[in-house]
């Protein structure tokens, strides 16, 4: 296994900060091409068969590609991972280099500025230095290397980055259109880096995932802005830079990662007269400029655009493309229908949802759970955003008959209930069932400051969630 010194990390910092991206650039593909990490057998493919663009392993040591500065592995780690034989059992890292107001809702009361609601509004209203050393010490402390210490401990074998648009430095060499990423507080890029190199050390593989685009592709806050005008899939320059800073980002850190995520959540319902047409054109721009540059040895996530999988058959499918993995998301909590079903049901419903995506992951391209929870409630302060209250209790922006009280359903697992902690590790097992009849699964998140059913941390230490991610107590719960 070889790891970047931190003289070098160091150093890169140092370039980022004070002497341009470009420089350091050059320091880390010289470190990286000096020593790339192993293959894999490129012939391991199960739950998707073999002419279905997902047919080769992460790994490869020479993946072709135009750039020559990276012709580095794709692995993360000195083994390769079999996608498609080996099953993703993953923790996103909600949160760290992308702010979400409910993961860590004390970074926007601390501003005493209702007017900060996402981390767009964080750099447009918080005094500049005042902004740029609480994120910097946000960045220091939220992940940490004993976060990847303990997240290996746990038997995991992934974790998901999100990354937002305005931490990657591109500049004028790298894109035609703007660079400016005001108002954003820009500076986690070396975070980022360490976050890689601390994934590396530990034997856990990456998933780097665009969570925000310019003009946001969602209007959701965890794409960096909230809002009702979502602009991403509206103006052309939005999507060119979106594709440029996918290219740089695997130009740079390619040899650090395993799987690139082209997007997170296009929302195409704001728009199905052009957005869904925008979104395939985008996902084969995107996956051609990444394999263009790096060559097939690094996998490509795309995702459904919440129009579900049987949207994507026959999509990026081989011998049109290689190495493509479909990123579904499961939530049972954000629509009163779906808060009102019961324990029993909300299983029943995760044992239901099986059948078609087996299916698709079979007969198309990989698919993986990349995003679900064992929350039942959305009761998490701001899940539904700053100053937004809870549909459970009736306190949504748009008032509904409440379901209860919050009072047991979130923050401290001290006050949860053994029937709800029971609950809770038998939807935990479930969900990780139906992520492994596919390619695997990704939990969000690994921690939350006062939401502990959402983090994976406190489900280890309240003993709902097993050390050893194959421990079953309920094996039979879809017989």
């Amino acid at each position: 296994m070889r790891l970047l010194p931190l003289s070098l990390l160091l150093l890169c910092q140092t370039l980022l900060v004070d002497a341009g991206h470009q420089q350091c650039r050059l320091a880390l593909h010289a470190k990286i091409n000096a020593g790339g990490s192993g293959g894999g057998d490129s012939n391991a493919v199960d739950g998707g068969t073999t002419d279905s663009g997902s047919g080769e392993t992460s790994g490869s040591s020479t993946p072709t590609g135009t750039a020559s500065h990276t012709t580095a592995s794709a692995s993360a780690t000195a083994t390769a991972f079999n996608y498609g034989s080996t099953p993703i059992r993953g923790v996103n890292l909600g949160g760290w280099l992308v702010m979400e107001p409910w993961i860590t809702p004390s970074m926007f009361s601390n501003t005493n500025d209702s007017r900060v609601i996402d981390e767009y509004t964080y750099g447009q209203y918080v005094d500049a230095d005042a902004a740029q050393k609480a994120l910097k010490n946000h960045w220091e402390t939220w992940i940490t290397e004993d976060d990847f210490a303990a997240i290996a401990a746990a038997g995991l074998n992934h974790v998901r980055i999100p990354v937002g648009y305005w931490s990657v430095p591109i500049t004028s060499a790298d894109t035609d259109e703007d660079t400016s990423s005001a108002p954003y507080v820009t500076g986690a890029w070396p975070y980022l880096l360490k976050g890689l190199n601390w994934a590396r050390a530990h034997g856990v593989h990456v998933i780097l995932d665009l969570h925000g685009a310019p003009g946001s592709q969602n209007g959701f806050d965890n794409s960096g802005q909230r809002t009702g005008d979502a602009q991403f899939h509206k103006n052309p320059a939005n999507i060119t830079r979106t594709i440029d800073t996918l290219r740089y980002i695997v130009q740079n850190v390619g040899g650090m990662i395993d799987v690139i995520e082209l997007l997170n959540e296009p929302a195409t319902f704001l728009d199905q007269n052009t957005y869904p047409t925008t979104l395939r054109k985008f996902w084969q721009d995107a996956y051609d400029a990444v394999r263009d540059a790096v060559g097939t040895g690094l996998k490509v996530m795309i995702g459904d655009g919440f129009q579900g999988v049987s949207q994507w058959k026959g999509f990026m499918t081989a011998p049109s493309a290689t190495g493509v993995l479909m990123d579904y998301h499961e939530y049972q909590i954000f629509s009163t229908g779906e808060l009102a079903r019961s324990f029993d049901e909300h299983i029943q419903f995760a044992c239901d949802s099986m059948g078609s995506l087996t299916s698709f992951a079979q007969s198309n391209i990989w698919t993986v759970v990349g995003e679900w929870s064992n929350a039942p409630t959305d009761c998490a302060k701001w899940l539904n955003g700053r100053d937004i209250g809870a549909r459970w209790d009736g306190t949504w922006y748009q008032p509904n008959e409440p379901f209860g009280s919050c009072d047991g359903w979130t923050g401290s697992y001290t006050t949860f209930s053994d029937d709800y902690k029971k609950f809770l590790r038998r939807y935990w097992e479930v969900q990780t069932m139906m992520g492994e009849r596919v390619q695997g699964w990704v939990y969000w998140t690994w921690k939350a400051e006062v939401a502990d059913e959402w983090s994976y941390q406190k489900g280890l230490e309240g003993g709902w969630i097993p050390q050893d991610p194959t421990d079953r107590l309920y094996p039979t719960l879809c017989s």
